[in-house]
């Protein structure tokens, strides 16, 4: 079983908070919700807030809610024992899942191209380390100290 989360705004998440959590049966995340927005809306009316205070501060934690949704899907998905397997970059969901599958599929067969995967053998060689590539002293810097892709100084661009 698998599972796409697309990260960004949702709109839904922000505009209409209670189904959108319902739908994706984030319980705990929901009773969260309510017990902040309740907070806040009792405790700036007992602080004597505007009604239209409260309701920018109300407008404000949909809008966060939007832009946190699916951090908070990802979080309830991996509170049941779900992982995150890959990242893809995709416009839409049939591209993404094409590449998912493209990838998972040639990991299963060991085709893959991926740096992590790569037995890197022993650890990287020392300059204080004789009779190795790396233990030669560094080459002199130019006249100029300049080192790299920069201009000398005074010539031509």
């Amino acid at each position: 079983k698998f599972v796409f989360v697309r990260d960004g705004f949702h709109f839904w998440a922000a505009a209409a908070t209670v189904i959108w959590l319902l739908w994706h049966r984030l319980w705990l995340v929901l009773l969260g919700w309510i017990a902040l927005t309740l907070a806040i809306n009792f405790g700036m009316g007992a602080l004597g807030a505007s009604r239209s205070t409260i309701l920018t501060v109300d407008v404000l934690v949909a809008i966060l809610m939007g832009f946190e949704a699916a951090s908070l899907r990802r979080w309830t998905l991996s509170r049941r024992k779900w992982r995150q397997v890959d990242i893809v970059v995709a416009d839409d969901i049939e591209t993404t899942e094409r590449r998912f599958f493209d990838r998972w599929t040639a990991r299963q067969r060991g085709l893959s191209n991926d740096q992590s995967a790569v037995d890197r053998g022993a650890p990287p060689p020392t300059r204080n380390v004789p009779g190795q590539p790396f233990s030669k002293p560094p080459p002199p810097l130019p006249q100029g100290g300049i080192i790299g892709l920069f201009p000398e100084p005074g010539g031509s661009r």
